[in-house]
């Protein structure tokens, strides 16, 4: 693969080790985080980010420490090494279409203010997706970096973490000391991540270490379709990163990600990033190995999947149940509107019993709030966000339940995550419902990620208890559908995240990529 590959390594000698000191280090904590899909039309404004700053939320380190993210990793890993943290800011958002320049100028500038103006500061953790596409900067978490190193200078430490679907490039990789991805999607060792760069951090400023990084891209596009780090033909790869992490003390980090193909910026696709204590050889050497592996599976990564029409007929003539069908051209967590209506259309004309189906619809919440439990209910729902998801379908029914959308999620699941809002929530019983076999609709006023069953529970639906779950995601869902689900179905259904890149017109990404057919 050497010819066929397309080779980055870039070794970043950090500056002189800082001598050992009876002290406690000074390292800044920070987040802007945004995965942005370029097929959605609709940009990600600053009103869409939700944002934090310690001076507005005295407890803002105590309620994070609390959560399975890479920020509560950077918490508990800081106080394990013996680090004061600062926080700066904290700004996340749900995926969607570009962040715009104004957004991003607002939020770069509030991080970099609040960095500047901290004293002695030794060091900064960074949580940024990877994947971040800004309309006048493609590669937009590069473009932080970049501000930030300007800033502050290239001596201070600076550790950066990255979602598994990062589209890294080799200019991040030359401007951090170190940059980690997480290893598993769906995404359950966000919060590991985040411990190991804050340790590495303090063994940094310690002395110990002196980390130098490669980054390795093969040409292709690893599709989202099997990026399911549990399962072949990922798992032995990841198990390899994790390996070398356990039996090789020079390997400081071993990052495998799946990139992001929503993306269409240059830098977009699988990348190995490989960070040891000052064996740049053995970092290049290492990196190449593992995107050899990657590119050795292409024969087992290509696309098979039914259409709607047909994975409805798949469900409703299962013999186990509740079978779950991943919705994967309105994947939410990819930057999809949420609202497509092209499998719930399948649902009703094949007549189904007993489903499942959740969907963004502001508008047909406030009618079913103005019907009121037990009203009833007939209007077109979906598909008003753009026309890339089907048409708006007539339902008639009643309305069951009304919500404030709020729950909670203990266990670990995709992102680590643990406070969740559906914004007010309606469910609709659907013409045609049997009370033991309902046909459900979950309106909801704000588009949410399947990642949790507590979606449907703390809305009282029993997924277990149901024939057919849909759920608007590719891989994400599954650690929280496979335990319930007898048997999971994706779906090749069209949208802003259809799982098919031809269905897309590329302009940025680089030339002969593998898999764009």
């Amino acid at each position: 693969m050497a010819c066929a590959c397309l080779v980055m390594a870039l070794l970043l000698f950090p500056a002189p080790l800082l001598t050992a000191q009876m002290k406690t280090f000074r390292v800044a904590l920070g987040q802007i985080s945004h995965e942005s899909n370029s097929f959605n039309p609709a940009k990600t404004a600053l009103a869409d980010f939700h944002i934090e700053e310690p001076e507005k939320d005295p407890e803002l380190l105590s309620r994070w420490a609390l959560t399975n993210t890479e920020v509560a990793g950077f918490i508990h890993g800081a106080r394990e090494a013996g680090l004061e943290l600062l926080p700066t800011l904290l700004a996340s958002a749900t995926p969607k279409g570009p962040v715009t320049d104004e957004a991003f100028q607002a939020l770069t500038s509030r991080l970099i203010d609040r960095l500047k103006a901290l004293p002695q500061l030794d060091g900064i953790l960074l949580a940024l997706h990877g994947a971040m596409v800004v309309e006048s900067f493609p590669q937009g978490d590069e473009e932080i970096v970049r501000r930030v190193r300007a800033a502050l200078g290239d001596k201070i430490p600076l550790i950066v973490t990255h979602d598994f679907h990062a589209n890294a490039s080799p200019e991040i990789v030359r401007m951090t000391d170190v940059l980690i991805t997480y290893k598993q999607n769906p995404h359950l060792d966000t919060k590991e991540r985040g411990l190991q760069a804050a340790r590495l951090m303090g063994r940094m400023l310690r002395g110990e270490i002196r980390p130098v990084q490669a980054i390795v891209k093969p040409p292709m596009v690893y599709n989202i379709l099997f990026q399911n780090t549990f399962a072949e033909p990922l798992l032995p790869i990841v198990r390899e990163s994790i390996r070398l992490e356990q039996e090789n003390s020079k390997i400081l980090a071993c990052s495998v990600s799946g990139g992001y193909q929503y993306g269409d910026v240059p830098y977009m696709g699988p990348s190995v990033i490989v960070v040891t204590d000052n064996d740049p050889q053995l970092a290049q050497r290492e990196a190449q190995r593992l995107a050899d592996l990657l590119w050795a599976t292409r024969e087992k990564i290509r696309l098979n999947i039914p259409n709607p029409s047909e994975a409805v007929r798949r469900a409703r003539q299962a013999s186990k149940f509740p079978v779950a069908l991943m919705d994967t051209g309105d994947n939410i967590g990819g930057g999809s509107a949420g609202d497509s209506t092209f499998i719930l259309q399948e649902l009703l004309e094949q007549k189904a019993q007993g489903w499942v189906f959740v969907l963004y619809d502001p508008a047909a919440v406030d009618a079913a709030k103005k019907a009121g439990i037990g009203g009833s209910f007939d209007m077109e729902v979906g598909s008003k966000s753009d026309n890339m998801h089907g048409k708006p379908v007539r339902i008639r029914g009643r309305v069951k339940s009304l919500h404030d959308g709020e729950y909670i999620e203990t266990a670990v699941r995709h992102g680590g995550g643990r406070y969740h809002s559906l914004g007010h929530a309606a469910v609709i019983y659907v013409e045609g419902s049997t009370r033991d076999l309902p046909n459900i609709l979950l309106l909801t006023q704000q588009r949410s990620s399947p990642n949790s069953l507590h979606q449907l529970i703390s809305c009282g639906i029993y997924p277990e208890r149901q024939r057919i779950l849909v759920a608007k995601g590719t891989i994400a869902p599954r650690a929280a559908y496979e335990p319930v689900a007898a048997e999971i179905i994706p779906v090749d259904s069209p949208g802003a995240t259809a799982v098919n890149p031809a269905r897309f017109r590329f302009s940025r990404v680089r030339e002969k990529l593998w898999g764009m057919e």
